[in-house]
C-alpha cells in the first residue's frame, strides 16, 4: 500500500470520516481550502526549528509588507482575531495598565465603534461579539438596507473609537457607501478605520483606499494555513501586535502558520494560480446543462454578489415536479459515503449555489449522478 493510501486510511477509515466535496466555497465549517505543496513543505519545516517569535513576527510582518506595499503587517490566528485584536488595538493603544486588564478595567477611552446595520453580520459568529471581545461597544449606523455617509457621520463622538466596515457577501450590498467614503468620514474626524475583508481577493485596494487597519483570511483566498492577516498604518499595527501580551494571548498564531503563510503570500502575489470567472463558468458549463435536462431543475450561470470575480452555478427546485425541497435536497446531498454541501443561502427560495473553485470537473459529475440519482428515488 502506497503512502498516499496509507494517509487516507490513517484519516477517513482511522476516524470513520466521510469524505467531502465542497462546492460551497473556502468555508470555515469545511477546512476552507488546500493549500499548495510549498506551503505545506513550509509549514513542515518551521514546525521542526525554533525561533525568537517576537522577531520572527516583527521579520514576516515586514517581508509581507514589502509585498504589498503597505506599512506595516502582523500574521494572527484567524480574521475572527483580527477582528477583535484591531478593535483592541485601537481603544488600548499603548497603555499598559489597560491592555492587563481591559476585561476588567472601567478606566474611561473611547469604546463606540461605528459599524453600518447592514454589515453586522453573523459570519460564522456575531460581528459583534468580535467586537466585544476587543472591549468595543457596537454603534449601528443607518438601516439594514441603507447606510450612507452622514448616517455614519451623525453618530461620531468622543466616545467613538473606529469605524468598522465589513466588506463581506454575507452584508447588505445595495445602498452602503463605499470603503473609500468611510475612510473619508474617517480621516475628517481623526478616527481609525478598520476594515475586515476576510474573504476578499485583493490585498492592496483597501489599505489604498484609506483603512488605517485591513483584516483578511489566510485560509480563503490567499490558500494558506488556518491564519488570519492584519495589514496596515504603522503605528496601528504595532498596537495590534502588542495585544498578543493582553486578548491576543489566547488567538497566539503558531511558528507554522507565520510561516505558511507568508508563503502562501508571496506565491499569492507573485505567482497566482486562481481560475478567473470565466475559467469557472467553462468548468461547469456542462455540468449546468446537464442539470438542465433534468425536470423540475433549472440551473444559470450567477456572479458573486459581493463584486468578486467569482461564478457560481445557481440550482432551482421545483419542489412540485421533483417532489423535494431545496433544503431537503441540502440534507440529502450530505448523506451517504460523500458528503457535498452547496451555498446553501437561497435555500427558502428554493435554490442553492454550487461555487467550483475547490470542485473538479469529474467532482462535478459525481454532484450531478448524485443529484440524479435522489430525485429518481434511489438510495
Amino acid at each position: 500500500m502506497g503512502l498516499e493510501s496509507q494517509t487516507e486510511k490513517s484519516i477517513y477509515e482511522k476516524y470513520n470520516l466521510k469524505k467531502v466535496i465542497n462546492a460551497s466555497g473556502r468555508m470555515t465549517i469545511l477546512g476552507v481550502s488546500t493549500p499548495r505543496p510549498e506551503v505545506v513543505n513550509t509549514v513542515c519545516k518551521g514546525l521542526n526549528e525554533y525561533f525568537e517569535i517576537k522577531d520572527l513576527v516583527d521579520k514576516t510582518g515586514q517581508y509581507i509588507a514589502n509585498l504589498l506595499n503597505v506599512e506595516n503587517a502582523v500574521v494572527v490566528s484567524c480574521a475572527s482575531a483580527g477582528i477583535a485584536q484591531a478593535v483592541a488595538g485601537v481603544i488600548v493603544k499603548d497603555d499598559l495598565d489597560l491592555l492587563y486588564n481591559l476585561h476588567a478595567s472601567d478606566k474611561y477611552v473611547p469604546r463606540e465603534i461605528i459599524v453600518p446595520k447592514g454589515h453586522n453580520v453573523n459570519f460564522g459568529a456575531p460581528i459583534g461579539t468580535m467586537v466585544g471581545l476587543g472591549g468595543g461597544i457596537v454603534v449601528e449606523a443607518g438601516y439594514a438596507n441603507e447606510c450612507k455617509p452622514d448616517h455614519i457621520e451623525s453618530l461620531i463622538n468622543p466616545d467613538t473609537a473606529a469605524i468598522l466596515y465589513v466588506k463581506s457577501h454575507h452584508c447588505v450590498q445595495k445602498s452602503m457607501l463605499s470603503v473609500t467614503q468611510a475612510a473619508s468620514i474617517a480621516k475628517k474626524y481623526n478616527i481609525p478605520l478598520i476594515v475586515d475583508a476576510a474573504a476578499e481577493e485583493d490585498l492592496q485596494t483597501y489599505y489604498q483606499q484609506g483603512a488605517d487597519l485591513v483584516i483578511y483570511s489566510g485560509a480563503k483566498a490567499i490558500e494558506g494555513p488556518t491564519s488570519g492577516l492584519v495589514i496596515g498604518r504603522q503605528q496601528f499595527v504595532e498596537w495590534v501586535k502588542l495585544q498578543s501580551q493582553g486578548i491576543g494571548r489566547p488567538m497566539k498564531v503558531g511558528k507554522e502558520g507565520i510561516l505558511g503563510l507568508t508563503k502562501a503570500i508571496e506565491l499569492y502575489v507573485t505567482d497566482p494560480r486562481q481560475e478567473t470567472g470565466q475559467q469557472m463558468v467553462t468548468k461547469m458549463t456542462p455540468f449546468i446543462e446537464k442539470l438542465n435536462a433534468i425536470d423540475g431543475i433549472s440551473a444559470r450561470v450567477v456572479w458573486d454578489g459581493a463584486g468578486r470575480d467569482i461564478a457560481r452555478a445557481e440550482i432551482s427546485f421545483d419542489a412540485k415536479v421533483i417532489g423535494k425541497s431545496a433544503t431537503e435536497m441540502i440534507h440529502l446531498m450530505k448523506q451517504g459515503e460523500i458528503a457535498v454541501y452547496f451555498r446553501e443561502y437561497k435555500a427558502n427560495e428554493g435554490k442553492l449555489d454550487a461555487d467550483v473553485r475547490s470542485v473538479t470537473a469529474e467532482q462535478l459529475d459525481i454532484i450531478y449522478n448524485k443529484i440524479k440519482r435522489i430525485i429518481q428515488g434511489a438510495n
